[in-house]
Order: C-alpha cells, then structure tokens, then sequence
C-alpha cells in the first residue's frame, strides 16, 4: 500500500482509513438506517421474547426494554460523540487512554469477538438460503445428507454464498457499507409489517401477550433489573466502536437525532412487533415460533417464502455488516497500518471467519458460554477506562494529529506506546468481570458483569490518574474543525 503520510505520522500508526475522515457523507438517515440493520435481524427479532423466560409478565418486559434502550441511548452517544468530534475510527480513539500502541489491546479483543459472531450470523444467514433452496429444488435434499466438517454440501455452498455476498461491501468501503445499509433496514421493516397483519388476521386480532417464560429464581425485582441490563449489554460491542460509524457524521445534532430514533424508538417498536408476531403463531399454529423464517416458511405461497427469506438473509447480513464486519476491519487495520487497510482488513476478517467453523462454536454451549461470555465480559472495563479518560479527564479535548506520532515527547507515547495507568485500571476491572460472568456461584449477578466491569475500569483509572497529578494528561486545545 502507498499513502501520503502527514509530516510527523509515523507508518506504524498511519493509514488513510485510519486517518481524521475527510468526507462527512452519513447524516441523520444513514444514520439511522444503520440502527434499523442492527436490530432488524433474527437476534434482534428473538431478544425481547427471550426475556419472558427470566419469568416476567408482558408489561414487566416492555418497561425494562424501555429502561434498558434509554441507558443504551445515553451511553451510546459518548462514542457517537467522540466519533464525530475526532473523526477517527474506535482503534485510533484508544489511543488517547491505552497509548498509540497499547491500543491494540482493547482493538483485538473487540476483534477476537467480533470475527467469532461474525462466523456465527453468517452460517445463521445461509440457513434462510437453505430454506429458499429446498423449496424451489426439492431435489438438493440430497445435498443435506452428508457431513464434511461438521456442515452438509448443501450447508456449506449456502454458507459460502452469504460469505462472498458480505465481501461485495468491501469493494468501496464505508461508502458501500453506507449504501447497503440505507435499503437494507427499512426492507426488514416492511416484511415485519406484512408479517405481522397476516398473523393477526389469521388469528382472529385475538392475541395473549404473555408469552411461555421460566421462574424468576431470584425473585421478579431482579428478573426486572437483570432484563434491563441485558439489554444494554445486548448493544455493549457497538457502544465501543459506534464511532467507526459517527466519525462520518457532519454533525453531533445528527448523531443525536439517528441514535434517538434508531435506538429507543425504533427498538421499542421492533421489539413490540416481534412479540406480537411470536404471540400470534401459538393462536395460528399451535405453538409458539421464534424463528421468523420458520413462520414464513408455513406460508403457502412459494413468492412469500421467497420474499420472506431473502429479506432475513438480508437483515442478517445488515447486523453482521454493522457489528462485526467494520470493527474487525479497522481494528486489523491499527495493528499493521502500514500493510493492512480496512479493506484488507475485513478480509482477513472473513477468512478467518471460515477457519473456526462458526456452526461448532454456535452449536457448544460451552464454547458460546465461556469463550465468547469471557471475551464479553472484557467490554465494560473498556468502555469505562476509555470513555472516562475522554469526557472526564481530558474533557473531550484531544490532538488528533499526535495520534499518529511516536516519540517520548508525543502525548499518547506514555510508556514505550503503552498506558500503565490504563492497564491497571483494566486488569482487575476485567478480572472481577469475568468472574462475575462465569463462575455460577455469581449468578445472581451474571447479568450485571457489563455495568460492573465498566464502573470499575472507570472507577480505577480515575482513581489512578487522580493520585497521580504529574501523570494527568496535559489540556490540549480543542479539535480543530470539531463540530457539534
């Protein structure tokens, strides 16, 4: 790769998709086009009715997703804040807490979390491919009956269909991304609300809410409050990076207004009609379905099917692209900058993608529980060390351009590139995290290990950089060009 390389970066640091984003392009409805493609997909579709089997009520469940949605709106603006303002992407945001080297470590472990999910929604994309399949060819079912690697012939030319179709959105980068997702969302919505009038004629506008759930083993108050913080953690991977995204955004009123709309609005009403939906089918068929591919699929009609299963084949792919294609890329990016761009980047995303074999990691419980719960777990210190040091330390006042630099006369140089303020901070905060989240003796609190994890990781380094005056980072002047 050759870049102009600014007087004073450093091509250990530097790269022009890491680089202050030159071209302002997702306004308000980019935006939040970008929030509908995250939600709208099959994990978004089965979250609100997942958490009946905490053992709350219909109305207890939606007052927690709306509690929990608002805290999400909140928070996430502090990314979308910083994004916008400083115009990088989350990697090189680190870099002011965790230093212009150690910032790889909150990089790649978003990284390791993000290429595993991503592995994982795209086998769970080219299940709605199989579906479409085997109902125009009858005959392929033979293409399901054998095993290579723990996935049929069938499985694996569907898997690798949805795969190659994600690439496509790399040939332009974010602008691409930006177009898919500008169609992609609203698409979703119109097929739920075509769904959603079939179910309640079919059933007669006669619908119970209260959908089958478990005990609340710790009683209702905390089944409440347990559901209201899953639903944060539901978003705790784009509330780091949600500035890849906002760094494009030609203002912080735009930022605000697609995070308002997209996030408790949109989800509040999504989550609405997908336990409608979900309702709907025990008083149609006789059982509760989760799955709407599965729904459209009982639908005699072929063009339905079709429409049904191309349109969550493409929700699917709009969350994957949002939450687990861009982070990776950039963050392989910061890593090499000066041999891997964001397009290289993705690619090695994607490939490795592949390696792990996302459908054995899905199908172990243990692997999903601990491997990734784990990584997980790792999040909410990070949010809380980095985002404590941007608004509460350095009051959002940051030199992008030494961002790029290395020296020990550098700002972000620290210690060799690396932070030991941030790394004290983040060891305990991220070891009690895990803790929590894993050992079943904590499992009252499991739920919680997010808010725990980021009030420690911020709690620590503040502590830290308070008792330590002649290690506070010195006020530099504001951004410049910074908007609002």
């Amino acid at each position: 790769m050759s870049h102009v390389i600014p007087p004073g970066a450093s091509r250990r640091l530097y790269n022009e998709d890491l680089a202050p984003a030159q071209h302002r392009t997702w306004g308000f409805y980019s935006l939040f086009a970008m929030w509908m493609s995250d939600i709208h997909s099959l994990g978004g579709y089965t979250f609100a009715a997942g958490l009946f089997a905490l053992g709350l009520g219909a109305w207890q469940v939606f007052l927690a997703l709306v509690a929990g949605i608002i805290i999400v709106f909140f928070l996430m603006n502090f990314s979308g804040y910083a994004g916008q303002k400083t115009g990088v992407p989350y990697p090189v945001l680190a870099r002011v807490s965790f230093g212009t080297f150690g910032a790889n470590l909150p990089a790649l472990l978003r990284a390791l979390v993000a290429i595993a999910w991503y592995g994982i929604q795209t086998w769970l994309a080219s299940r709605a491919v199989i579906v479409i399949a085997l109902k125009i060819w009858p005959d392929l079912r033979g293409l399901t009956e054998n095993n290579f690697l723990g996935e049929s012939t069938l499985g694996w030319l569907a898997f690798l269909l949805m795969w190659a179709l994600q690439l496509l959105l790399l040939r332009n980068g974010m602008e691409t991304i930006r177009k898919f997702q500008d169609w992609a969302g609203p698409a979703v919505w119109a097929v739920m609300g075509l769904l959603v009038v079939y179910i309640l004629i079919n059933a007669g506008w006669n619908i119970s809410l209260d959908l089958p759930g478990g005990k609340a083993e710790w009683g209702v108050t905390h089944a409440f409050f347990a559901a209201v913080a899953l639903t944060v953690t539901y978003f705790s991977t784009l509330m780091l990076n949600f500035c890849d995204f906002s760094r494009f955004a030609p203002s912080r009123k735009a930022v605000r207004a697609a995070n308002l709309w997209g996030l408790p609005v949109n989800f509040i009403a999504f989550s609405v009609v997908s336990v409608v939906v979900t309702a709907g089918t025990f008083k149609v068929y006789g059982e509760h379905i989760y799955d709407p591919v599965e729904i459209v699929s009982r639908i005699d009609s072929i063009w339905v099917l079709l429409l049904g299963a191309v349109t969550f084949a493409v929700a699917t792919l709009g969350i994957n692209v949002v939450a687990n294609f861009v982070s990776p890329a950039y963050d392989l990016a910061n890593a090499w900058p000066s041999r891997v761009d964001f397009k290289r980047g993705g690619l090695i995303a994607a490939v490795v993608s592949v390696v792990v074999m996302p459908w054995r990691i899905f199908a172990s419980p243990v692997a999903v529980n601990y491997f990734l719960g784990g990584l997980g777990a790792l999040l909410g210190p990070l949010f809380g060390i980095i985002f404590t040091d941007y608004f509460l330390v350095r009051h959002q006042h940051v030199d992008v351009a030494a961002l790029f630099q290395e020296g020990k006369d550098r700002p972000y140089w620290y210690t060799g590139g690396f932070n030991p303020r941030a790394l004290v901070a983040f060891v305990p905060a991220a070891s009690i995290s895990i803790v929590i989240a894993l050992v079943p003796a904590f499992g009252a609190l499991a739920p919680f290990s997010w808010f725990i994890g980021a009030a420690l990781g911020a709690g620590i380094y503040y502590l830290v950089v308070a008792l330590a005056p002649a290690g506070r980072p010195a006020q530099v002047r504001p951004v410049a060009g910074g908007r609002r």
